[in-house]
């Protein structure tokens, strides 16, 4: 059984979220996703719209997924991937060329996948505080 895991907020969930999980578990049998707490956002110095329980009882309803676990430290990935069997760790392309995933290349594969075009949490936000900014 070919295990793969993914992090993210997961926050507003969207098609290009929904692109990456089925892609994600497209590349394996048994996909774990680890969505962010809201005490690790705070870290990162970002705000979720929807609280942690939410996400993740929204990304767990996701029929791609087979377990959402807690992502609350930049270093609980190796944990990560010992404990759960992990083969693949899947991020969207934007991580690409960054340090905080290439160490893991000890532990499994990683692979980036490309993000959608055309939509992403950051612009839904955006567009809702200022829907003229959309046309």
């Amino acid at each position: 059984m070919i295990r793969v895991l993914t992090y993210g907020t997961f926050d507003m969930l969207h098609e290009g979220h929904i692109n990456l999980l089925r892609r994600a578990k497209a590349l394996g049998d048994y996909l774990v996703v680890a969505v962010s707490t809201d005490e690790f956002n705070a870290i990162k110095a970002k705000k979720a719209y929807f609280p942690y329980e939410a996400r993740k009882k929204i990304v767990e309803a996701v029929r791609y997924v087979d377990l959402v676990i807690p992502e609350e430290t930049w270093e609980q990935k190796i944990d990560d991937i010992k404990e759960y069997h992990i083969d693949i760790v899947v991020m969207g392309g934007d991580w690409e060329g960054s340090d905080k995933f290439e160490y893991l290349r000890e532990y499994a594969q990683v692979v980036y996948l490309p993000r959608t075009e055309g939509i992403s949490t950051t612009q839904i936000k955006t567009d809702l505080k200022d829907p003229e900014e959309r046309k």
